[in-house]
C-alpha cells in the first residue's frame, strides 16, 4: 500500500528540517575560543574581568568561549590547536617561567595562523622575551609605561575604513589610560586617546600580523565596571571576530 502524507505535513517536516540545518550550521560557523586567565595584580580583579569578558563574547553569538587558568596550557601545543582564537588577559604577576616549548607552542599557532588576542596589562607578562614583545606589537613596560588617575575619557576612533571599525563611533570609557608603551612593530592603529599623564596621543586599540595569523590588542579592562560598556564591548567583539577569520560580519 503506498501511503501519502497531507501537505501540511510535508511542509512542516521540511521547516523542522531546515531549522535544524540551519541551528547546526549557526553552531558550526561559532569560532572556538580560548581565554587564558588566573593571575593579575590586585587592583585588576581577574575573576571578575574574566566571566564579564567571557559573557558579552559569548552573548554575541560569534563564539564558543572555553576559559582556562594559568600558563599550563601553553605547553601543550594540541589543546592550543583546537581553537582559532587565543584571548590573553592574564598578567603573569606570580612571574611563571615559560618553558621553551611553550614559546614556541604560541608564536607556531599564531604564525600558522590562528587569531590573538592581548589586552590590558596582560603585554607586560614577560619582559624578558623580545618575541612576546613583538607579538604584541606594544607592550607595557614597568617603569616606562604608566598611566594617570582613572577618570572617564573619550576614545577616538581614528580608523574609520577598517572592517573592525567601519560605523564604529568614539565613546566615553571610565578605565586607565595606559600610555607609553614600548614597541616598533609596525600597527594598525584603529582607536586613541589623549593621555593628561604622557601629554601625547596613545593607541589604544590597534592590530598587526604574525606571520598568517592576526593579532588585536586593545588595552581596556581595568576591572568589570570599565568592561561593562557597551561601545566598548562591541570594539572588542569586532576585533575578535576579525583576529579569528580576518572578516566581520556585523
Amino acid at each position: 500500500m503506498r501511503h501519502t502524507f497531507p501537505a501540511r505535513t510535508a511542509l512542516a517536516v521540511l521547516l523542522a528540517l531546515g531549522l535544524a540545518v540551519a541551528a547546526f550550521a549557526g553552531d558550526a560557523a561559532k569560532s572556538s575560543v580560548l581565554i587564558i586567565t588566573g593571575d593579575d595584580v590586585g587592583a585588576h580583579p581577574w575573576a571578575k574581568t574574566t566571566p564579564v569578558t567571557q559573557d558579552f563574547l559569548t552573548k554575541s553569538g560569534k563564539f564558543d568561549v572555553k576559559v582556562v587558568e594559568g600558563l599550563a596550557v601553553l605547553d601543550n601545543k594540541e589543546e592550543l590547536q583546537k581553537y582559532v582564537l587565543i584571548y590573553f588577559m592574564l598578567y603573569n604577576n606570580k612571574k611563571v617561567k615559560l618553558s621553551d616549548a611553550a614559546k614556541e607552542n604560541l608564536l607556531a599557532v599564531v604564525k600558522d595562523g590562528k587569531g590573538f588576542v592581548v589586552t590590558h596589562l596582560a603585554s607586560a607578562s614577560f619582559p624578558d622575551w623580545k618575541e612576546w614583545g613583538d607579538l604584541c606589537g606594544r607592550y607595557w613596560a614597568w617603569g616606562k609605561s604608566g598611566h594617570g588617575a582613572r577618570v572617564p575619557f573619550d576614545v577616538k576612533i581614528v580608523n574609520k575604513e577598517d572592517p573592525i571599525t567601519k560605523g564604529v563611533e568614539g565613546f566615553k570609557a571610565d578605565d586607565e589610560l595606559y600610555a607609553k608603551l614600548l614597541g616598533e612593530a609596525k600597527i594598525n592603529v584603529l582607536a586613541t586617546a589623549d593621555s593628561d599623564w604622557s601629554k601625547k596621543t596613545e593607541p589604544l586599540a590597534f592590530t598587526l600580523e604574525c606571520g598568517k595569523g592576526r593579532v588585536f590588542h586593545h588595552c581596556f579592562g581595568h576591572d568589570a565596571k570599565a568592561l561593562e560598556n557597551p561601545p566598548m564591548q562591541k570594539l572588542i567583539i569586532r576585533g575578535c571576530e576579525w583576529a579569528a577569520t580576518g572578516k566581520v560580519t556585523e
